[in-house]
C-alpha cells in the first residue's frame, strides 16, 4: 500500500492500477481471500500500464506476491505454491521477485513435506538467481534441511553448485556453509579451517568476512596450531582501526578476539609481554564489552607470574572498581591479599 500511495503521488497513466492494490489489501485484511484475490488478478492485467517503468515493475510485483501472500495466510497452501511457481516465467525482466516467488515455493513445499519439490525449487533459486538476496535464504534452508538428511550429498551438492555462481553474491555463503558442514557434520577441521581462510580472500567484502576468521581462528587451536590462531586472530583485530577511520560497524567477534590472542600469546606462545598488552587493550578498546572484567583478572594473574606485584595490584583495582560482582572476585580477592594489594 505504501508503493502505491508512492506511485499515486508520482502520477500515472493508468490511476485505476492504485485503487486494485489498495482494494486488495483492505480485502485481506477483513479476511475476504477470494474478493483479495480478484483484485490483485485486476491489478496484474494494469500494472503494466504504469510509468515510468521501475515504477510498473514494482506494482507488479505486488500484485503477483501479494496474491501468493494472500493464499499463503489463508493456508490455501496448494494454491499458493502454484502460484508462487508461476510468477518467474512472467516476470523474466525482474530477478528480485521471481527469486523471491521461487523462494517462496520451495519453502512451502518444504513444510508440506514434499522434499524433491522443495528442494528443486530451492536449488533453482540459488542457480538462477544467485545475486538476489532469496538466494541466501534458500540456501540456509538447503543447509538446515540437508545436514539432517545427508551431509556428505549435500556437501558434494555445494561444492558442485559453487563452481558455477563462484563470481556471484551467493558464493561468500556458500563457502561458508561448506566450512559449517566441514566443522560439524563432517568433523574434518583442516578443510574446515582452509575454507573458512578462503572467504577473506576471495571475497573480501564479504559479511562473512570476520566470523570466518574467528572460527577458522578456534579450529587452529583444535589443530594444534596456535600461531596460526594468533594470526587470524591478528587480521580480525586490524579490522577495527579500518571502521574507526571509515565510519563503519565493529564486528561482534573483536572484543572475544583481543581476549582469546592475549590467552594464546600467554599459555602457548610463551608471550607474556604481549598478552599483557592485549590484556590492556580490551577495556580500552571495547569500554561496552562484557569482557572487560575477564580481562582486567587475566591481566593481574600475568602481571602476578612475571613478579610484577604493583601492576597485578592495580588490576585487581580496576576490576574491583569495574564490576565489584564480578565471578572474578572469588578469585581476585584471594591473589590481592597474597601480593600483599592494599584493600
Amino acid at each position: 500500500m505504501i508503493r502505491a500511495l508512492c506511485v499515486l503521488a508520482l502520477g500515472c497513466s493508468a490511476p485505476a492500477t492504485l485503487p486494485d492494490l489498495v482494494v486488495a489489501e483492505h480485502r485481506a485484511d477483513a479476511g475476504d481471500t477470494d474478493g483479495a484475490i480478484a483484485a490483485y488478478h485486476a491489478a496484474q492485467q494494469h500494472c503494466h500500464a504504469l510509468r515510468p517503468e521501475r515504477v510498473a515493475r514494482a506494482a507488479c510485483s505486488d500484485a503477483l506476491l501479494g496474491e501468493g501472500e494472500v493464499l499463503e495466510h489463508a493456508q490455501r497452501i496448494p494454491q499458493a505454491i502454484a502460484t508462487y511457481l508461476a510468477i518467474p516465467p512472467r516476470l523474466a525482466d525482474d530477478p528480485t521477485t521471481a527469486a523471491t516467488a521461487t523462494y517462496r515455493a520451495g519453502k512451502l513445499l518444504l513444510e508440506a513435506g514434499r522434499a524433491v519439490d522443495a528442494w528443486t525449487a530451492l536449488w533453482k533459486c540459488v542457480t538462477d538467481y544467485p545475486d538476489e538476496p532469496a538466494a541466501t535464504d534458500a540456501l540456509s534452508l538447503l543447509l538446515e534441511d540437508g545436514r539432517k538428511r545427508d551431509p556428505r550429498a549435500l556437501s558434494d551438492q555445494l561444492a558442485t553448485v559453487l563452481t558455477a555462481v563462484a563470481e556471484t553474491e551467493v558464493a561468500d555463503n556458500i563457502v561458508y556453509d561448506l566450512a559449517d558442514l566441514n566443522t560439524k557434520e563432517l568433523a574434518n577441521p583442516a578443510a574446515a579451517r582452509a575454507l573458512y581462510d578462503r572467504i577473506p580472500v576471495d571475497y573480501p567484502t564479504s559479511g562473512l568476512r570476520d566470523d570466518a576468521w574467528w572460527y577458522a581462528a578456534q579450529l587452529s587451536l583444535q589443530l594444534g596450531d596456535p600461531k596460526g590462531a594468533a594470526e587470524r586472530l591478528r587480521k580480525l583485530l586490524a579490522t577495527r582501526e579500518v571502521s574507526l577511520g571509515a565510519g563503519s560497524y565493529f564486528s561482534i567477534w573483536l572484543d572475544d578476539a583481543q581476549l582469546e590472542l592475549g590467552k594464546i600469546l600467554r599459555d602457548q606462545l610463551g608471550d607474556p609481554n604481549g598478552a599483557i598488552a592485549a590484556f590492556r587493550r580490551l577495556p580500552k578498546d571495547y569500554p561496552d564489552s562484557i569482557l572487560r572484567d575477564d580481562a582486567l583478572y587475566e591481566l593481574a594473574v600475568t602481571l602476578a607470574a612475571q613478579r610484577d606485584a604493583p601492576g597485578a595490584c592495580r588490576a585487581i583495582a580496576d576490576l574491583v572498581k569495574l564490576e565489584p560482582d564480578s565471578k572474578y572476585m572469588a578469585k581476585a580477592r584471594p591473589l590481592g591479599a597474597q601480593l600483599g594489594c592494599k584493600p
